[in-house]
């Protein structure tokens, strides 16, 4: 399984319905709180192609998106295969 990165905030809602969904798949992830570590914020910005809201969502080294980006990779049938890559 790929390794999945999310950059969050704690005070956000689709921070939290992503890694609702990722939890509920079994899949572990690592989180970057851009909140607590700003000094992480261009770092994402630039990982993003300039996505500066959150969440940001990798798989591996495939930049998936936001939360509904994910959500319509679910429902796609798409995100299973992606993880195993």
């Amino acid at each position: 399984m790929q390794p999945v990165e999310i950059y969050i905030s704690p005070l956000c809602g689709f921070c939290h319905a992503a890694k609702r969904l990722l939890t509920q798949k079994g899949v572990s992830f690592s989180e970057v709180d851009v909140l607590a570590n700003p000094n992480r914020k261009p770092e994402m910005i630039q990982r993003a192609n300039g996505g500066r809201t959150v969440p940001q969502i990798f798989v591996g080294e495939t930049h998936v998106g936001g939360c509904d980006d994910l959500y319509a990779l679910e429902r796609a049938g798409k995100l299973d295969a992606l993880l195993a890559a």
